[in-house]
């Protein structure tokens, strides 16, 4: 194979359109998958270590300094439990209710771009494989026109150009299928942690309430209900 087959620049030329369109491909599969990094890098927190230091706030009653250490802290288990911190006054249903609903709400954050990627890691391949089909194709008409009979070593070069975009399109499709399996792990932990919180929250305030006394505006109401009904 002659060096000059092997430069970037002819092997881009020679692939023609389709390595273009694999390297835009590229560039917004790149795009996603630094900003994915950057998300989940924030995204990162001691749930443990949060959990201890609300529950202590909790405890003392000590709502607001709850809230404020919440909205502190970055990312969705800490938007999780800072939803659940706002309606401490709720019944032990309510707040789960209320649990669930701020991790719904945190799912297309923790899944954007996931699909993105996965698209780049799927297009990328067959876009290759379409180059490869024209380029040889091409290969194959200037077969049959030509009036001699073409050498070895030249069809061997025609079909080499022909795989290129082949080639660019698993170099571009395993690395970027390789983050979304990446991604895709952390987003499952996420979920779990989410879930932990919101658990874990219900239980701290229930616990503090009970400890402390208070009682929810919707318990008082259904204990007078059930004195009046006794009366």
């Amino acid at each position: 194979m002659t060096p000059e087959l092997l430069d970037p620049p002819t092997l881009v030329e020679s692939g023609g359109p389709i390595v273009f369109l694999q390297m835009g491909l590229a560039f917004f599969g790149a795009v996603f998958v630094v900003e994915r990094m950057f998300f989940f890098h924030r995204a990162r927190i001691n749930v443990g270590d949060l959990l201890v230091g609300l529950s202590n706030h909790a405890r003392r009653k000590a709502f607001a300094e709850a809230l404020h250490e919440a909205a502190r802290a970055p990312g969705p288990v800490a938007r999780v439990a800072h939803a659940v911190l706002l309606r401490h006054h709720l019944s032990r249903p309510d707040l789960r209710d209320v649990a669930q609903e701020a991790g719904q709400l945190e799912v297309p954050r923790i899944e954007k771009n996931l699909r993105a990627i996965l698209a780049v890691a799927l297009i990328a391949p067959l876009a290759g494989m379409l180059g490869t089909v024209m380029g040889i194709l091409e290969v194959f008409q200037e077969l049959g026109a030509g009036e001699q009979v073409m050498p070895a070593s030249e069809l061997a070069k025609g079909v080499f150009l022909a795989l290129v975009t082949t080639g660019f399109g698993l170099a571009i499709a395993i690395p970027a299928y390789v983050f979304y399996l990446y991604f895709v792990g952390r987003a499952k932990r996420l979920f779990h942690r989410i879930e932990r919180t919101g658990i874990e929250m219900v239980n701290i305030i229930c616990d503090a309430r009970a400890e402390t006394g208070i009682v929810s505006i919707r318990d008082e109401i259904e204990s007078r209900e059930r004195l009046n009904r006794q009366r």
